[in-house]
């Protein structure tokens, strides 16, 4: 197996494209939980995990369900909006049982066919600068803090 590459359990994974308003109240309890449980309490990081932007008509949440069921990763895609045609991907987050299996991966290359033609930025954790280059993106300005946890941003432009 290539490393990155869902396993066949991981195949059975269904990804799921809606806003907040077209889930059920369970998907939009489980997408929550899942982040508040990561972004806020694993990574020890109080802040307002919750924003406008999810609940934004023009964002489109990924939720990587197990057929079960039980949500394993999610991602939020916005900006097709915003007047200068970015996109961005955020909120990239995978349940601790299910990480190092790829799953963040598909997410990722999903959210991109989303965004289509679209210049892509991200605000990335800084120890992940190197895995985002995979997908084409670049550092394209200085380290931040986020919270207490490093970031920096970076961009995707498509060559053609």
């Amino acid at each position: 197996m290539i490393p990155g590459d869902p396993s066949p359990d991981d195949a059975a994974l269904e990804v799921v494209a809606s806003s907040l308003a077209e889930m059920g109240p369970l998907d939009v309890h489980a997408l929550y939980k899942l982040r508040v449980d990561v972004f806020v309490a694993e990574q020890d990081c109080p802040y307002a995990e919750i924003d406008d932007v999810d609940a934004d008509p023009g964002t489109t949440h990924l939720l990587a369900r197990t057929p079960g069921g039980e949500l394993a990763a999610t991602l939020r895609v916005f900006g097709a909006d915003e007047p200068d045609g970015v996109m961005h991907l955020g909120r990239v987050c995978t349940a601790p049982a299910w990480r190092g299996r790829g799953i963040a991966t598909r997410l990722i290359r999903r959210g991109l066919e989303l965004c289509g033609d679209h210049p892509v930025e991200i605000g990335a954790q800084a120890y992940l600068e190197r895995w985002y280059e995979q997908f084409g993106f670049g550092r394209c300005g200085p380290d931040y803090l986020d919270g207490r946890i490093p970031h920096l941003p970076m961009r995707r432009d498509l060559l053609g």
